[in-house]
This record gives structure tokens, C-alpha cells and sequence, in this order.
């Protein structure tokens, strides 16, 4: 697989998405080393390109990323040992929009002043290339626009 195309990434990846229960979230810290959060799912995705996630405004990795906005996130499919990594940039949104959009019920268990807690925002995951493994291969690709 190395040096050829992955078919259909989006389709693939995007599976492989859906049924992650889990997200690894890499940013860098300000002394430049890299940290590797493990985090739900992304509550909402636009394709493989836009990643939503939640998270505390107040976490470690928010403040990294108001430094340094660049991230990668790794998704694990355990049974058949694939994996995909995409890497991009995080934007950090606290607009009532954003927070909206990913509000869920059940959501005051982590943020306990509602859609509006100032202790509740939303990041946004755009990826510009990723790097497939599967049967002991790996294939790098870059990330379209979806239309």
C-alpha cells in the first residue's frame, strides 16, 4: 500500500470514525513537546476534513492550542489493528452557535451551567493530509475539500 492510493478515504477513514468509541488528540505544549489526550469520539464530522469535538475551556490542551493551533488526531479500529492519523489545525470556538450545535442532553454532567458555561467550548478539527495503516502498511493522502 505504501506509494499507492487509498480508495475511497473518505468512505474508509470515515467508517473507521463512526465506530471509534475513542479519539487520541495530539497538540504541542509550550515548550514544544507533544501531548496526546485521549478524548470521546468526534460529536460531529463533515466528511474526514472537520472534526467537532467538545471540551472544558478550562483544559490544558485548549490553552496549548490558543499558542500553537496545530494537532493531529488518531483513530484505532482494535480488531482488524487499522489505524488512521489526520493532522491539521484546532480552532477554539465559544460562540453560543458553536456550543449549541454540539450541545447534547446529558451534557450538564461535564459542564454544569449549561450550553452557556464559560467552562464549555467546542474545537474545531480541520485535517489537511492523514496516514492510513492497515495490514502492516501504511499510505499517506491528502484531504479534499467536501462539496
Amino acid at each position: 500500500m505504501n506509494g499507492k492510493m487509498l480508495k475511497k478515504p473518505e468512505e474508509t477513514i470515515g467508517k473507521m470514525i463512526d465506530k471509534a468509541g475513542t479519539s487520541f488528540l495530539s497538540y504541542v505544549d509550550g515548550e514544544g513537546f507533544p501531548i496526546t489526550k485521549a478524548m470521546l469520539k468526534p460529536r460531529e464530522r463533515e466528511g474526514i476534513r472537520t472534526l467537532w469535538f467538545s471540551t472544558n475551556t478550562s483544559s490544558n490542551k485548549v490553552k496549548c492550542f490558543r499558542n500553537n493551533n496545530r494537532a493531529s488526531v488518531y483513530f484505532v479500529d482494535k480488531r482488524f489493528f487499522r489505524g488512521v492519523s489526520l493532522v491539521g489545525t484546532v480552532e477554539v470556538l465559544e460562540t453560543p452557535e458553536a456550543k449549541e450545535r454540539l450541545w447534547q442532553r446529558g451534557d450538564t454532567m461535564y459542564y454544569k451551567e449549561g450550553v452557556t458555561d464559560p467552562d464549555y467550548c467546542v474545537l474545531k478539527f480541520t485535517a489537511e493530509k492523514g496516514r492510513y495503516y492497515s495490514n502492516f502498511k501504511s499510505v499517506d493522502f491528502e484531504i479534499q475539500d467536501s462539496v
